[in-house]
């Protein structure tokens, strides 16, 4: 007989409440088992706090990007995995030098100095003078609103969503995409967070040099300009960045612990950052409680139905070069079709649940491993979102089809707020919260590689497309320049 799931919206969350049967009980031993080697031996903590006092940023292509690789890969190797391989890579790399904004009415040559950082891929060197076209949100329908005035300047366009409700925001690199297409000469991003702090990240969709400056000012900035605009009228700004672009090599770490068949889960979350800051949340959070579960599971010497692959990818912020990198090499090995799962940690923090990634076929099952969480830990709230969205590791795995895993968790504001920012260090880490990302963690990916069935495969080329487009992922991968199939 099979078991009644009862789907209840509740604060925006799904709630799966399914009765506790015997299928879901015999997940209890092993979770109890994980629960308590988690609580009473994490390292996670430890280790992310040595790692961003010892290295620092972690910056693909950097000698520190290169630290950390060494730092993850010894670190795995001291946990007893004796199948630890670095997967090397090599692409052309940006890396920022330095930039200024100046801003003066259209009429003065009265510039006054805007605190600025540099979008990455902007180009190598660029220094130009134009007006300023606000652009609001930065959504197709506002370039199209000024499409007339836009052309030959430069745009002002929000990072985040500002009064408007139901619509759906698009990546910075995607704005930016948009701004090239309507001709716009340079591209200034007012960043979400309040206050002064500042925000970087790629303004390019494919990871390549784009045509344009980008760049990103503050709230307080982008406030002050606007109102400048209102009460002085037309501005000018003044761009002037240099950069770097050059070849560089970096190394995925890649962990595997065997199973009993060829399947593979793979369980990863990207170890690169960026360099204004340690990048504690982004994404050490997630990729040191990659490597603690990895931990935890040699710890408990378990042999799971399925190979486990703890993967600590470079390279994401630039662009997912890591992980496309994994996956191409996985298509050509013909592989890819051993993946059962893919698990992405990135700035997962204090999971409640799981994200399905718009798999309605796993409702019932993850309903069970919930409610067997649940009776573990009775904290844990089993709620749950089933949603596909992209812009992280998991992306080059669900557009080959990878039923894809994620974990739906909670960051404090006062965190969100250092998003790529230079406040992005250890002090943001809460670690009762960090910890629990490893026990709940370990405890799907423990499911997932033991299940004796799932209910979903990967899905076929045609499938997949029509998978995307129910996600409502189309525009965004074709102005990504990702979107494989005829429009």
């Amino acid at each position: 007989m099979r078991k009644v799931v009862q789907v209840v919206l509740i604060g925006g969350f799904v709630v799966l409440f399914a009765g506790f049967r015997a299928n879901d009980k015999k997940w209890e031993k092993p979770f109890s088992r994980l629960d308590n080697e988690v609580r009473k031996n994490s390292r996670a903590y430890q280790t992310l706090g040595d790692a961003t006092k010892s290295i620092g940023h972690r910056l693909t292509g950097s000698v520190n990007g290169e630290k950390a690789e060494e730092y993850a890969f010894k670190l795995l190797k001291s946990y007893g995995f004796t199948d630890v391989v670095y997967q090397p890579f090599e692409v052309e790399a940006w890396m920022r030098d330095t930039v200024t904004l100046s801003i003066a009415p259209g009429s003065s040559d009265n510039f006054r100095d805007v605190p600025v950082v540099s979008l990455a891929h902007s180009p190598v060197e660029s220094n130009l003078q134009g007006q300023i076209v606000d652009v609001g949100n930065g959504l197709e329908e506002d370039f199209e609103l000024m499409k007339e005035k836009v052309k030959g300047k430069v745009a002002l366009a929000n990072i985040n969503l500002v009064g408007v409700t139901g619509k759906k925001n698009l990546h910075r690199s995607e704005k930016t995409a948009l701004a090239i297409k309507y001709g716009a000469r340079g591209v200034i991003m007012v960043n979400g967070a309040p206050g002064k702090i500042l925000l970087t990240g790629t303004a390019s969709v494919t990871g390549a040099i784009i045509s344009i400056p980008a760049v990103c000012i503050s709230n307080d900035s982008g406030n002050e300009v606007r109102k400048w605009i209102k009460e002085e009228g037309p501005l000018e700004a003044h761009i002037d960045m240099h950069n770097i672009s050059k070849p560089i090599k970096a190394r995925n770490v890649i962990a595997t612990l065997k199973g009993k068949s060829d399947e593979k889960v793979i369980i990863g979350g990207h170890l690169d950052s960026w360099d204004l800051a340690t990048g504690a949340i982004d994404n050490g959070i997630g990729s040191f409680a990659v490597m603690d579960i990895a931990r935890t599971f040699k710890a408990l010497k378990l042999k799971p139905e399925r190979t486990i692959q703890f993967v600590l990818f470079m390279g994401e912020e630039q662009g997912l070069l890591g992980s496309k990198h994994f996956v191409s090499e996985l298509k050509k090995s013909g592989s890819i079709d051993k993946i059962a799962y893919m698990m992405n940690l990135d700035m997962t923090n204090d999971p409640k649940g799981v994200n399905a990634f718009g798999r309605e076929e796993m409702n019932e099952f993850f309903a069970g491993v919930g409610n067997a969480i649940h009776h573990v830990d009775e904290t844990f709230k089993n709620e749950t979102t089933n949603r596909a969205g992209l812009h992280s590791d998991h992306q080059p795995f669900m557009l080959e089809g990878v039923p894809i895993a994620g974990l739906s968790g909670h960051l404090d504001p006062g965190v969100l707020q250092c998003y790529h920012a230079d406040c992005d260090d250890f002090s943001l880490v809460n670690k009762e919260q960090f910890e629990n990302t490893v026990r709940i963690g370990s405890m799907y990916l423990y499911a997932l590689a033991n299940a004796e069935n799932i209910a979903v495969k990967k899905l076929s080329d045609q499938k997949t497309r029509d998978f995307l487009i129910s996600q409502g992922l189309k525009e965004e991968l074709v102005i990504g320049q990702e979107w494989r199939w005829e429009q």
